[in-house]
Formats: structure tokens, C-alpha cells, sequence
């Protein structure tokens, strides 16, 4: 599978190869590629340009490299959304045709914070209704959720019984979420957070912090998803202006 020569630099095609090996199927979801001696060799360039090319590979989530181990594909995501639409875990889960479902953990009438107090404003909240679920996919755990509701919004016991708390919300409230502001993290292991979505200790999760809010502007949800990385993925479309 040696490089044709073009007009484009030779690390370019050097991913174009890789990801079309990847989708052929010679190299497998989880398999560890050849030695960087063995695959430059093959590949027909220098391991400094292999180097480069392995860097945006591993940039674009492709593969993974390991320290004094090497190089791993990893597996495609099951989820993609553009990070533009605004739709539930339960939806994301529907839309991708497998089963969603809810472990929950606990749902508790909790202390609002300084910062919660802060993320709800103009709300006069005290007490917010705290639920820790673990959203699943095909009995898969994949999403690790915890919710935070103004009291008074939603009776908790409505709240232990709901698969989607978008749903829920917007047929209790009769308030529909219009929009949400949200914040993304990748972040590493998580020592609660990672053995409970089933993840190897050098995966690493996708944090979305978000405040949703009705069309008339009232903060309704304050979410913390962490999504597994190798099974969600993100993406914005950006218009020039």
C-alpha cells in the first residue's frame, strides 16, 4: 500500500491511506498497528512524516497512541449530533436505532448553591430536585447524567419515573425548552464517574454542561452529561459572517 505521489504533502495522504485501511477493514476497531518501522516501510516515507500523520489522527479521534505500547484504532461512534441541535440523550439514542434506557441512582431535594443560585437567575431558587442516572443504550451504559431542577418545577416522584426529563418537563410545565447554553469538556479518567460507564482507564469522556431554557427565557434544567468518547461525537457547523 505504498503512497502514490501528488501534488498534496505526503502526511496528508498518509491519513487518507490510514482511514481507508480503517474502513476496509485491514485494520481493525481496538487492533494496534504495525510498529512505526513497519508501517513507514510500507507506506513508502519516513517515520517523521508516519509521526505527523499518527498526531492528526489521534487529534481527529481516530486512533490512540499508548506510550511504549503503541498505535490503536479506535472503535467509530455510535452517536453523532451536531452540537447546534438541541435534543435530548433519549433522542440521540432513538434517532441512531437502538433502545434507550435509564439507571437511576438517586433523586434528592437538595441545598441550591451560590453557583446554582447564579445559573438560574433571575429564579429565587433554594432548592433544587438532584437526579444521578446512567443513561443506556441497548442495556449499555454510555451516558452518566446528573440534573438539576428548581423545586416546585417538577414533584420528584414525576422525575424518578421519567426516561426523558425533556419530555416530562415540557408536558408537566407546559413550557417548551427552546434553547441551551452549553459548555463542553473533555476531561480523563473519572475515578466515579469512568468504571460506572464501563470505560478502560485510558479512555476519555466528553463533558456537556448545559442550562436549558424556555422560549420566554426562564432557565428550567441545569444538565451534566458525561459521554463516553468513543461513542459519542460532536459537531458544529459554522457559517461565516
Amino acid at each position: 500500500m505504498s503512497i502514490k505521489q501528488d501534488t498534496r504533502h505526503l502526511y496528508l495522504q498518509v491519513i487518507e491511506q490510514v482511514k481507508r485501511d480503517i474502513e476496509n477493514g485491514i485494520f481493525k476497531e481496538k487492533q494496534k498497528l504495525p510498529s512505526e518501522f513497519q508501517l513507514s516501510k510500507s507506506l513508502g516515507v519516513s517515520r517523521a512524516t508516519l509521526r505527523e500523520a499518527l498526531r492528526i489522527l489521534e487529534e481527529e479521534g481516530v486512533v490512540t497512541r499508548r506510550h511504549g505500547v503503541g498505535t490503536f484504532v479506535n472503535p467509530k461512534p455510535l452517536f453523532t449530533s451536531g452540537i447546534e441541535e438541541l435534543d435530548s440523550v433519549t433522542g440521540m439514542i432513538t434517532k441512531s436505532g437502538m433502545t434507550p434506557g435509564t439507571q437511576y441512582l438517586s433523586a434528592d431535594l437538595v441545598e441550591a448553591t451560590e453557583e446554582d443560585k447564579k445559573r438560574f437567575s433571575p429564579l429565587d431558587v433554594q432548592h433544587l430536585a438532584k437526579v444521578e442516572r446512567v443513561r443506556t443504550a441497548d442495556e449499555h451504559p454510555v451516558v452518566y447524567c446528573t440534573d438539576k431542577i428548581p423545586e416546585g418545577l417538577l414533584p420528584i416522584d414525576q422525575i424518578r419515573e421519567a426516561d426523558s426529563l425533556f419530555n416530562v418537563l415540557e408536558k408537566y410545565t407546559g413550557k417548551t425548552i427552546g434553547y441551551a447554553v452549553t459548555h463542553i469538556e473533555p476531561i480523563g479518567f473519572h475515578d466515579r464517574i469512568s468504571p460506572i460507564l464501563n470505560c478502560e482507564p485510558d479512555q476519555s469522556l466528553l463533558l456537556l454542561k448545559q442550562m436549558h431554557y424556555s422560549q420566554d427565557d426562564i432557565p428550567m434544567l441545569l444538565s451534566s452529561n458525561y459521554f463516553r468518547a468513543d461513542k459519542f461525537s460532536f459537531h458544529v457547523l459554522r457559517k461565516r459572517v
